[in-house]
């Protein structure tokens, strides 16, 4: 028996193998809708039909705004599984004419062959000319002398190492024929009497909790390389070696309570070990990690702090605990997180702003169904950001003039704007595009704390870069073991990050630590990341 051949139809052509005609797709706009009811209205005489087609066409319209509104969360899901592709104005809303070319630039700021000042780690070595000194006869001409240049010619000779290296130091043995006394040699200077360094450690924790390298992935590395290191033995260094580091994270977070701004947000973690699940209890069953930054002057000086903390509590409650120590004669902190209840919830006073971002971002979400709508908005937030990078290294009390005199202006327009919306009925309250109008204007007082309060920052993305370090944690090694396991990640994540915001090497901050572990533990403040460089060389002095 034959079948009919599948084929794709056209709109409005017939299938051979039905005879079924295809419909058109036919896109109306609301007020084409309204006036094709209102004909029917003298078309239809029977009031049941005519209700008929008003329902079917009203339910048309609500199915399609759901779609949207589901399409818009589809969407949402899908950036968050592979990345967003484009959140820039000039992408979203390409322009129509072809831009003059640019005259080529150089390449920017970290792009571009590295030169020989990129590498301050790297061991430097100087060799002088083997045949000449400054001050003899040229050898090419009979007047000259030469004499030695500013600049050296210089080369950059990179070779590769494995992360941990082992050495296997074979001490002679001597023994006597007569007593059986063992003579063994003496081990050479500098030699600790411990198997592991503490560099081994650092560089344990440095793979594991600063790039995102999983235990078993190191092993296999050193097992492949020579120099086996099981995943326990990983473990077991990078615990005992936490146990020196409390006293300096314990400052830190003293230091992060006084911080003038602080922002905090959080994101899903996993315990592998969960002994709270078999218990009947209505406690709290969700894991998080907090990310919590603080900008606060040391010593005259603007600083970074970046702590993270993994448990039960949200970002709001573990920032409660952090303020605790803060100084009573303070005023309460700045603090920037986007609209969850769960970012503000604890016991504890700020002044909160919104994350401007988390309300564009609304907008950028349903920019394929309201072009013209999110353009006019998107357009507004780009100057007011272009207004913030200007005023950059103003100090705050100018930065907030600055922001009045010229961001003022714009953020007023825009809520007149986003008002006229709602209150005129030009947008469905329960649209994507209704629902992104509602979050700006319920929030607006938070979104605009830049324009009223000095030094208030703008958005939350500098903590949301901060939690991607606990994202990629939790990407390579999928989750925490215990509780004690967090509680080690936490501490040098903190550290860790901490030094990169800060410019210093925490490979070796993490190594002083171990190695000052007494000291630091008296006078733990004399062991933060800025200021440990100095204490290291006021010892050497001694």
């Amino acid at each position: 028996m034959g079948r009919s051949k599948p084929h794709r139809s056209k709109a409005g052509k017939t299938q051979p193998a039905t005879g079924i005609v295809d419909p058109e797709v036919l896109k109306l706009t609301p007020e084409q809708v309204t006036a094709f009811i209102e004909r029917m209205r003298g078309v239809v005489t029977d009031e049941h039909d005519f209700r008929v087609i008003q329902g079917s066409l009203a339910t048309l319209g609500l199915m399609a705004m759901e779609l949207k509104s589901k399409r818009t969360s589809i969407k949402r899901l899908m950036e968050l599984l592979f990345g967003s592709s484009t959140e820039v104005l000039e992408k979203l809303f390409p322009p129509t004419t072809p831009r003059p070319q640019a005259k080529p630039k150089g390449p920017r700021p970290g792009h571009g062959r590295a030169g020989a000042n990129s590498y301050p780690a790297a061991e430097r070595v100087k060799v002088p000319h083997e045949g000449l000194k400054a001050g003899d006869e040229c050898p090419e001409c009979p007047n000259g002398r030469v004499y030695p240049m500013a600049e050296p010619a210089v080369m950059v000779r990179i070779v590769g190492l494995s992360p941990l290296q082992a050495k296997v130091i074979e001490r002679e043995r001597l023994r006597c024929n007569a007593c059986g006394e063992v003579f063994t040699a003496k081990a050479p200077e500098g030699t600790g009497a411990e198997k592991f360094d503490a560099s081994a450690a650092a560089m344990v924790a440095l793979l594991k909790y600063g790039t995102g390298t999983p235990f078993h992935r190191l092993a296999r590395l050193q097992a492949n390389l020579g120099i086996p290191l099981p995943a326990s033995t990983q473990w077991e260094l990078v615990q005992k070696a936490a146990g020196f580091l409390d006293p300096v994270m314990d400052e830190l977070v003293r230091c992060a309570a006084q911080a003038d701004v602080v922002f905090n947000d959080d994101t899903t973690m996993k315990f592998l070990d969960r002994p709270d699940l078999r218990l009947d209890r209505k406690e709290r069953k969700g894991v998080y990690t907090s990310g919590i930054v603080a900008r606060t002057r040391v010593q005259g000086r603007d600083r970074g702090i970046i702590l993270f903390r993994t448990g039960h509590n949200h970002a709001g409650e573990n920032l409660a605990e952090i303020l605790r120590v803060r100084h009573q004669d303070l005023p309460p902190p700045i603090q920037m997180c986007d609209a969850l209840a769960a970012n503000t919830k604890g016991p504890f006073e700020t002044l909160v702003a919104h994350c401007l971002a988390h309300a564009r971002r609304r907008f950028v979400d349903v920019v394929e169904d309201f072009p013209e709508e999110c353009r006019h908005l998107l357009e507004g937030l780009r100057d007011v950001y272009h207004h913030d990078s200007q005023s950059k290294d103003l100090t705050p009390q100018d930065r907030l003039r600055f922001h009045q005199e010229h961001s003022g202006p714009v953020m007023e327009d825009l809520k007149a704007w986003l008002e006229d919306q709602m209150k005129a009925q030009k947008v469905e309250p329960n649209s994507g595009l209704g629902k992104a109008i509602g979050y700006m204007l319920k929030h607006w007082t938070a979104l605009t704390l830049f324009l009223r309060e000095p030094g208030a920052p703008l958005d939350n993305n500098v903590c949301e870069r901060a939690l991607k370090r606990a994202i990629l944690h939790r990407k390579n090694s999928l989750f925490y073991k215990t509780a004690e396991g967090a509680r080690v990640g936490d501490v040098y994540m903190s550290l860790i990050h901490t030094s990169e915001v800060n410019e210093i090497n925490p490979f070796e901050y993490l190594v002083a630590l171990q190695r000052n572990h007494t000291l630091a533990e008296e006078n733990p403040e004399e062991w933060m990341p800025w200021s440990y460089q100095t204490t290291l060389k006021e010892l050497e002095s001694l």
